[in-house]
């Protein structure tokens, strides 16, 4: 619990990947990405409890093996564009029903963004309470070489064209605003705005700014940068 507010954890960890086989059991520094998951949220001592989603029985083996309250995907739930709010909706509905609680907060953490640390975690959360948002996202700021405004893309008929129209009017890059992505770290909402609002896009997000380097893993690429900064930097897990 913190600041009176009883918190959920929800990792997602399906095992149908068509980028890597079983991507969340893969591993850097001799643990899983899902174990590494699991650590990092038993070390945020102010969760109620924990709970992996998943439809693959190695991962909630994982699961199970650490004393964890498991969330069992049917098929529908386990596809490519099964959205995160279908996943959270199920977890929480899981998890209520199964342990009879009702909680306040949930932190939605993917294991293949794994190099996130516990005071971002725990300052977000209590940021999103005392300051009444809905939602905490953690991001990071790009480049203004990838701004939307200088994204080309090729037609049918093969000929190069500006993304966006827009991006005519661009001479100097001081003209560009500042841009973020979401970076995977972490995910926190207000339980009932989410199920309210029936997405994860709700209207009050605070962008909590991440500086140190990360890697979101898609591919075999990133797993391998992941395990290169992995050996190189010091995070909670």
């Amino acid at each position: 619990m913190i600041l009176k507010k009883k918190v959920l954890i929800v990792i997602p960890a399906r095992g149908g990947s068509k980028g890597i086989k079983l991507k969340n059991l893969k591993k850097i520094i001799n643990k899983s990405l899902l174990q590494i998951t699991i650590d990092f949220s038993k070390s945020l001592k102010f969760a109620d409890l924990i709970t992996v989603s998943s439809e693959h029985p190695k991962i909630l083996n994982v699961a199970k093996r650490n004393n964890l309250c498991l969330t069992i995907r049917n098929r529908k739930l386990s596809g490519d564009r099964v959205s995160d709010f279908d996943v959270l909706r199920h977890a929480i509905s899981n998890v209520e029903r199964k342990t009879n609680n009702e909680f306040d907060i949930i932190i939605y953490l993917q294991p293949t963004s794994p190099f996130r640390k516990l005071r971002d975690v725990k300052r977000a959360t209590e940021i999103m309470i005392k300051k009444n948002y809905d939602s905490v996202w953690s991001i990071n700021e790009v480049s203004c070489k990838f701004h939307p405004k200088k994204i080309l893309g090729i037609h049918k008929n093969k000929k190069l064209k500006l993304f966006t129209k827009s991006g005519e009017k661009i001479i100097a890059r001081q003209q560009l605003k500042e841009i973020f992505i979401r970076n995977g770290l972490f995910y926190i909402f207000k339980k009932k705005k989410l199920l309210k609002e029936k997405k994860i896009y709700l209207k009050n997000i605070f962008p909590y700014l991440i500086k140190h380097d990360y890697v979101n893993i898609d591919d075999r690429n990133d797993l391998k940068k992941c395990k290169l900064l992995g050996i190189k930097k010091k995070y909670d897990f």
